[in-house]
């Protein structure tokens, strides 16, 4: 088996806990029912149409903040940052990333934004340390699945989709990654998901 020498890492629910028992947590202190946030965001056409905008960078947060705090029935200050309030570092994600690179992979960060103002999602990581090479969606105007910026972040990266690991919390990112050559891994446990990228790799990250 030849090991992959690139790995390449969505951002939320990947290096941070997962995304959605913070939004849980939130839709209860703010007395919504169960799945109010998934169904307005993701589900509704319109709310789905904000969120690529905001991800692509033609929406700010604020303004998405006040048409997301409409659909919801809430305040509008930091809605984004009141949502994802409970998330923290996935410490053994993190440690493994570190330990990766120590070993000569080359890691980016490939990640779709839920913009930098007035809440910063990546505040706090020093994610520009921490890798090689950043792709935040919003600053290039495009985003995940959209193969384009899967070919920014190799050639960031300087390396052929074929050498490198792509992984990602959300199934629908991983089709196309893996259709430019990229090894996609499905991010559901970080236990499991080091131990598939140490096969991939060829290098122990635990």
């Amino acid at each position: 088996m030849t090991h992959r020498t690139g790995l390449i890492l969505d951002f939320g629910g990947v290096l941070t806990t997962p995304l959605l028992p913070s939004v849980l947590a939130f839709e209860q202190r703010e007395g919504l029912a169960r799945g109010a946030c998934v169904t307005a965001l993701y589900l509704d056409e319109e709310g789905a149409r904000r969120t690529h905008d905001l991800e692509r960078g033609a929406m700010t947060q604020a303004e998405w903040n006040s048409a997301a705090a409409r659909s919801l029935g809430v305040a509008a200050g930091n809605l984004m940052g009141r949502i994802f309030a409970d998330l923290r570092p996935e410490a053994a994600m993190i440690k493994a990333v570190v330990a990766a690179r120590r070993a000569g992979v080359s890691v980016g960060i490939l990640s779709n934004s839920v913009g930098l103002d007035p809440w910063n999602l990546y505040d706090g990581y020093d994610i520009d340390q921490l890798c090689d090479a950043v792709v935040i969606s919003e600053r290039h105007r495009m985003r995940k699945p959209d193969p384009a910026i899967f070919q920014l972040m190799l050639e960031m990266l300087g390396k052929p989709a074929e050498t490198c690991v792509f992984v990602d919390d959300t199934e629908q990112h991983l089709a196309p990654a893996a259709e430019l050559g990229l090894a996609a891994v499905h991010a559901k446990d970080p236990e499991e998901t080091i131990a598939r990228l140490e096969v991939l790799l060829g290098v122990p990250l635990a």
